[in-house]
């Protein structure tokens, strides 16, 4: 947060090649388009058509314009502002950048909102050099970028890991007088939980704190993930009494990251009485508290208990995860439990979940496994008379339960 604006960024002509980070400094295309834009100090608008051109290949017909196209009566301000929003809520940026040269070519500018529509899109879809030579052609052109301006591109260069860029953005927002608002400080926080920077998110809580912007439900999910990440679960069981003592109700997500992060060090009990609450407070659980709750009991080997909730989770109509499936199939693999393996299977068959040609693969590779080979055969015999087509994934395991045999000899 501590980096400078050079004087490059503020003049804001011939920047687009110096403000590449490390990281696109190893890329050959940005570092050419970098030599092609320092060749001379263009306006910002030629300077976006250069990447453009370069970044993103025109889509099918619009690098040639037909007699009939030239031959169109020009649109009005409104009506090509009206179209780049429109293209830009449908995702053809290419379409509204066409647009916007279009415009130009005619001594026209688009509107504030057209400008934030692209700079948004642009951000969304990983192209934040044009974003940001969008960005600095409305500065050129004398237009104030607001504060929603500046969190729009703020969210594009945290979401493609840009930090460089997004420490001077964040600096250029102090020194023109544009207060981070907290939508600044959500999109950094999302970045530094993302990327595991521990000590950053510290940072934009304390200045979120400073600055008595709401901490909901939300953000202290967010503070959850990074502690778990970090080892760091009593912190997070803190958490629950903090929200507690400002009447915040935690809602889903929360309670599922508390959760998995209880399960993921052994805290089985606690996890449970997260669990509890959860449902105390009349707060559904989804697929993704099913999976913690399933996973981390399997590991910590109460089969028992992850069954049933295996079962529960059935009963609320959700389908289960291949993943936990296997999870739970290979634990009574082990034990030799094969009649449980068979029980499991029906019930899911009667609950409408046998059609699924990736439970009957997972079946055979655990047949396979501990040499139930004839159970493997008769899972395929089964697959066929349901009228399942075989999958490459069920040749792949059938092939490894024949090998296993073999080897077994």
């Amino acid at each position: 947060m501590r980096v400078e604006v050079d004087d490059l960024r503020s003049s804001g002509l011939a920047l687009r090649g110096r403000l590449l980070t490390a990281q696109e400094k190893h890329e050959s295309r940005n570092a050419q388009l970098g030599r092609s834009i320092l060749s001379g100090s263009p306006s910002p608008s030629s300077i976006r058509c250069k990447i453009s051109n370069f970044a993103a290949p025109a889509e099918p017909g619009l690098t040639s314009k037909s007699k009939l196209d030239e031959e169109k009566e020009e649109l009005s301000w409104e009506s090509y502002n009206n179209l780049i929003q429109a293209h830009c809520t449908s995702g053809s940026i290419d379409k509204s950048i066409d647009l916007l040269g279009q415009m130009e070519a005619q001594g026209m500018y688009p509107s504030f909102l057209s400008y934030s529509c692209m700079i948004d899109v642009l951000g969304c879809h990983g192209r934040t050099l044009e974003a940001d030579a969008i960005f600095q052609e409305m500065k050129w052109l004398g237009l104030r970028p607001s504060q929603r301006d500046y969190n729009l591109l703020l969210k594009g260069f945290l979401r493609k890991g840009q930090l460089l860029l997004s420490d001077k953005l964040l600096v250029e927002m102090s020194e023109g007088g544009i207060e981070r608002d907290r939508e600044t400080y959500i999109l950094l926080l999302d970045a530094y939980v993302h990327g595991g920077r521990l000590e950053d998110t510290w940072w934009v809580l304390g200045e979120m704190k400073k600055r008595k912007f709401r901490l909901d439900s939300s953000v202290y999910s967010k503070m959850v993930r990074i502690y778990r990440d970090n080892g760091m679960w009593k912190k997070a069981m803190n958490l629950v009494m903090k929200m507690q003592e400002k009447g915040i109700v935690p809602y889903r997500r929360f309670y599922n990251d508390l959760i998995d992060t209880f399960g993921k060090y052994g805290e089985i009990e606690e996890a449970l009485k997260v669990f509890d609450k959860m449902l105390s407070q009349g707060v559904k659980p989804d697929i993704m508290t099913w999976n913690s709750l399933i996973r981390w009991h399997c590991k910590a080997g109460d089969l028992k208990r992850a069954l049933g909730f295996f079962s529960k989770m059935q009963e609320e109509g959700l389908y289960p995860d291949p993943k936990i499936f296997l999870n739970i199939v290979s634990r009574l693999g082990e034990q030799g439990k094969w009649d449980e393996i068979r029980n499991i299977f029906e019930s899911m068959k009667c609950r409408g979940f046998g059609k699924s040609g990736i439970i009957y693969a997972i079946i055979v590779d655990i047949y396979g496994q501990y040499k139930c080979f004839q159970d493997s055969r008769k899972c395929i015999s089964a697959l066929k008379a349901e009228g399942l087509q075989l999958s490459a994934s069920v040749f792949c395991v059938l092939a490894n339960a024949y090998a296993q045999q073999v080897l077994s000899r």
